[in-house]
């Protein structure tokens, strides 16, 4: 009953926050449903052995041929561990921040939570559905009424593209499941009797949906305004988080699904992640303003998962489970220091900081620790999941294009380098002006915050074999589903 209970705290924590008048009652409350989350989040990755304790498969529409099937498997072990840790890290990194309404705003974060592990755990493709909406409704609310000054174009923009996403995938489940015998059990979906035609179509319609979540180019254009513009605990939850829904989606909802397809416009997809992965670098270089910078470095992460899911590697496939992971801390920490700095200056802006490591030592150099993790550097997380990632485009055996995806994806590391040191030297080197010569250094908790997520950074960087170990048979299952029917 592990699964169950990582949605059903977040879940009823969520709804008993809105009765909460007080904010510093409702902030406590929310930390504290958080930490039970992650207590139970690891009892089910350490603790329980036995496998029934993992799945739960209970009578929700048996009219319709749909149950409550939540199983935690290895991505959901490592995907439900990234959204047990994030969100307490999150709160603990804005507790000093004040919301209007502050009992609405972290009862929506909880309701969030709740989505997310729904959404990570489900087995019944309406259920996948239900949680997928679930998870995203309260992001609407939270960009709506606690965003920036351009918060309702925004939303809507943000609202539009996920509605037509979720639409058009709804429309492919109730197709699938008229021809997996009336059923949405995960194992009549991979069963399905779809012939390649069918699947062509079908696969477009998946794609889309999860593709606007991740997002890919060049359904990207929502993302860096709506990262902009929401509260940065909520970015955080976006960019950190919510995003692996589109992976995951892929992963467990369409490449097994409509295998055919997959391998048929397999190449396509990579190159449209590869020109995402350039575009959005570029344009990280060209950006003043963090969020932004953060944002599409984000895409360029992403897209590199994306295109090795593509690529049908075992390799790279190990690499998007461990890289989800990877890719969750690392930008959550940046997001936690651009918060910090807005919060202490007022500005986002690069072109008005300068020389924050001779006020702040102690943020600077937690700052770097995360920032070299997201360029990959070796001993820190993100190296071997990109070095995996790209490993798996590379020896690809059903991809003809890996080797030249390979070349112009690996220009992306170095464009990743290039803006990322630029932020780190002229934010927190050189001279102080007159907005930064005041500065202080920051507070405990968040030090304690930010000193969590770089052991995290380390030790994953270090000693990667548990991650991998954890996820090893989904790999081998998901790939078993993938190759079934390429014609190779």
């Amino acid at each position: 009953m592990i699964p169950v209970l990582l949605i059903v705290i977040p879940l009823l924590s969520g709804l008993a926050t809105f009765l909460i008048k007080q904010e510093k009652g409702a902030k406590t409350w929310s930390l504290l449903a958080s930490l039970i989350t992650l207590v139970v989040s690891v009892i089910g990755i350490t603790m329980v052995k036995d496998k029934a304790a993992l799945s739960a498969n209970l009578e929700w529409l048996p009219m319709l041929g749909s149950s409550f099937s939540v199983t935690l498997d290895g991505m959901g072990q490592i995907l439900c561990l990234l959204t047990a840790v994030a969100f307490p890290m999150i709160f603990l990194a804005t507790w000093n921040a004040s919301y209007k309404n502050a009992k609405s705003f972290y009862a929506l974060m909880l309701l969030g939570q709740a989505g997310l592990m729904g959404a990570f755990l489900a087995h019944d493709a309406l259920l996948f559905y239900f949680f997928w909406e679930l998870a995203l409704i309260p992001a609407y609310f939270l960009c709506s009424q606690w965003g920036g000054e351009r918060r309702i174009a925004v939303t809507m923009k943000f609202f539009i593209y996920t509605f037509v996403g979720s639409l058009f995938m709804l429309i492919g489940i109730i197709y699938v499941y008229f021809h997996a015998g009336q059923n949405f059990s995960i194992e009549s979906f991979y069963s399905a009797a779809l012939s390649p035609k069918e699947q062509n179509w079908l696969f477009w319609l998946f794609f889309v949906a999860f593709a606007i979540k991740m997002p890919i180019f060049p359904l990207h254009t929502w993302q860096p305004d709506t990262y902009e513009q929401s509260p940065t605990a909520v970015t955080m939850v976006l960019s950190g988080v919510m995003v692996k829904m589109g992976l995951l989606g892929v992963i467990r909802w369409l490449a097994p699904v409509l295998p055919m397809a997959t391998w048929q416009n397999g190449d396509t997809v990579g190159l449209l992640c590869v020109i995402g992965m350039i575009y959005a670098s570029i344009l990280a270089i060209q950006q003043d303003d963090l969020k932004r910078l953060i944002a599409y470095s984000s895409i360029a992460h992403v897209g590199l998962m994306c295109l090795a899911i593509f690529v049908t590697s075992e390799k790279g496939m190990q690499g998007v489970m461990i890289q989800m992971f990877n890719h969750g801390i690392n930008v959550i920490g940046l997001w936690i220091v651009v918060e910090l700095i807005e919060r202490q200056f007022g500005t986002r802006k690069i072109s008005e900081l300068g020389g924050l490591a001779q006020k702040a030592p102690a943020l600077a150099i937690l700052l770097v620790v995360v920032s070299l993790a997201n360029v990959a550097l070796p001993l820190t997380n993100a190296f071997i999941g990109e070095f995996l990632l790209f490993t798996g485009v590379f020896t690809s055996t059903v991809s003809k294009m890996g080797p030249v995806f390979t070349a112009v994806a690996g220009l992306s590391i170095i464009l990743s380098a290039v803006y990322t040191l630029n932020m780190i030297q002229r934010v927190f080197f050189g001279n102080t002006n007159q907005l930064t010569a005041s500065a202080h250094d920051i507070r405990s908790n968040e030090k304690i915050v930010l000193g969590i997520l770089v052991v995290a950074i380390l030790v994953v960087g270090v000693y990667p074999k548990p991650f991998l170990e954890l996820t090893q048979g989904t790999v081998e299952a998901i790939m078993s589903k993938m190759i079934t029917k390429h014609p190779i």
